[in-house]
């Protein structure tokens, strides 16, 4: 009998010890915080790597892909960022086929580039969340998701202008009128090339029933911007700006908003990355909003995606499928939400992430995002160099010439695209 107490004791000891064992599995690293093993329940995928670039959030990136293996177990490898020469080194990489299983590219021509390596994410649960107009698509399947959104329009003093200062064609040149006599500029562009035409001339082309269509037609020469009602309506804007404003050619970006941050000029046609250099200044002494550039009755502002978090569809079905699983975590989890909007300071493209503390800016490009009320950015589409090359010195040659009209200048756009596009 004591012979099988002990037995039972020994039994004991053994099944406590080895319970405690399992137990300590799971414990917290007294060093790092963090689980030294994967959290119970998770699933353990392959690791995967990312490549992507934009240079300003490689730190953040990093620290969250540390974040990633504390909470799921599973590892993502980042590249480094390569800045300018990322599209090169991209292509190189892919056509060697070393991955990476997940990269990014900008929405247009690079998009279109690399279209046979886009993953056809449509099925995928966080899906669901990309706000309305903005998933990067390729044949109507979604293939990426946007970093996140920038907009443009018309950022506005609102102790000089209110909304219905500029609701139409007819306010909008009353308005300049009464600011210029006033001793106000009463609405700014500047002189580079997209601050210039690209960003304002984005209108007429947006409001088109099909964007992308209008811009492959007029590079075919079967339309022309001078017979488009939008277009005649938006010389008639430029004549008001033209007669009304200071000259833009004699305007740098800088000078703009410093303008603009002191007082001296009512509005600028600008984006919410404008911010920064007004909160240079401090306090401005006076609220400020962005208001849709008004073309045809327009009321909704210019929203675009510079990059997207793409999926490698020539990765392995086990890497695929990891790769997914990490841009879920990234799109759903609180630790992934909170690090777009306050790490990487993007203003989210997902209408399941909050952003409280985004500048009024940033904000009215948010909440336009979320409702859907955007344009988007047609000159993505444009052939490539002819903004620089052609049509910013078509309209510096309207800036110039006193005696060409708005009607002249939509001509003479006419002209210099055909010859750029022959």
């Amino acid at each position: 009998m004591k012979t099988v107490k002990s037995l039972l004791s020994l039994l004991t000891v053994v099944v406590l010890v080895g319970s405690l064992a399992a137990c300590g599995g799971n414990k917290k690293d007294t060093n790092t915080g963090t689980a030294t093993n994967p959290p119970a329940n998770t699933e353990k995928l392959k690791k995967i790597t990312l490549f992507q670039s934009k240079v300003e959030i490689a730190e953040p990136l990093e620290a969250l892909a540390k974040k990633y293996k504390d909470e799921t177990g599973n590892e993502v490898e980042v590249w480094g960022s390569a800045g300018d020469a990322y599209s090169t080194q991209l292509q190189a990489k892919l056509a060697a086929g070393q991955g990476p299983n997940i990269f990014s590219v900008a929405t247009g021509a690079e998009a279109e580039k690399f279209k046979s390596y886009l993953y056809d994410l449509s099925n995928e649960p966080f899906v669901s969340n990309i706000a309305p107009n903005v998933a990067l698509k390729s044949d109507d399947k979604i293939v990426g998701v946007p970093y996140g959104v920038e907009g443009f329009g018309i950022v506005y003093n609102k102790s000089l202008v209110t909304e219905n200062d500029v609701a139409d064609l007819d306010s909008f040149t009353k308005t300049l009128e009464k600011l210029k006599a006033d001793g106000k500029n009463g609405f700014s562009l500047s002189q580079e090339a997209y601050f210039l035409i690209a960003h304002i001339i984005n209108i007429p082309f947006a409001l088109q029933p099909d964007s992308k269509a209008f811009v492959e037609k007029l590079n075919k020469g079967e339309v022309k911007m001078a017979d488009t009602k939008e277009f005649q309506q938006f010389g008639k804007f430029m004549d008001a700006i033209k007669a009304n404003t200071v000259n833009p050619l004699e305007v740098k970006y800088d000078s703009q908003m410093g303008d603009f941050a002191t007082g001296k000029t009512a509005m600028v046609h600008q984006g919410n990355w404008s911010y920064g250099m007004l909160a240079d200044y401090g306090d401005l002494g006076f609220d400020i909003g962005m208001l849709p550039f008004p073309l045809e009755g327009n009321k909704k502002l210019s929203v675009g995606v510079a990059s997207n978090w793409v999926v490698n569809a020539k990765s392995g079905a086990d890497e695929i499928k990891a790769a997914s699983a990490f841009l879920n975590w990234l799109f759903t989890s609180e630790t992934g939400t909170k690090t777009i909007v306050n790490e990487f300071k993007f203003i989210p493209a997902l209408t399941n992430v909050s952003a409280e503390d985004l500048d009024p800016l940033s904000k009215a490009v948010f909440e336009a995002t979320k409702n859907g009320e955007t344009l988007p950015w047609a000159f993505n589409d444009f052939p490539q160099g002819i903004i620089v090359n052609d049509l910013a010195p078509a309209t510096q040659e309207f800036f110039l010439d006193k005696n060409m009209t708005g009607e002249q200048f939509i001509k003479k756009l006419d002209d210099v695209w055909a010859k750029a596009t022959k």
